[in-house]
């Protein structure tokens, strides 16, 4: 959900309502709210339920997500010349 939260920001500049959640996630609007609140508890976003519309995102990235894209062996690779 960060990730949808994110890009909303990044490209339409402005942050999903509750509803755009619920349709992007599938999860029920108790559910968004619980995600919500533990995204704004690990300081990702900044948001309260007392005003839900309103998100700002503070980390748009997870910050203990693995690096995928990390350089492969030289037994990983193969050049024309091997």
């Amino acid at each position: 959900m960060l990730r949808i939260i994110a890009n909303y920001w990044s490209g339409r500049h402005r942050c999903p309502s509750i509803d755009e959640l619920m349709i992007k996630t599938g999860r029920s609007k108790k559910g968004i709210y619980r995600v919500l609140e533990v995204l704004a508890k690990e300081e990702y976003i900044e948001w309260s339920p007392t005003v839900p519309q309103v998100m700002l995102v503070i980390d748009p990235y997870e910050r203990d997500a693995p690096i995928r894209w990390a350089q492969p062996t030289r037994t990983q690779t193969q050049y024309f010349n091997d």
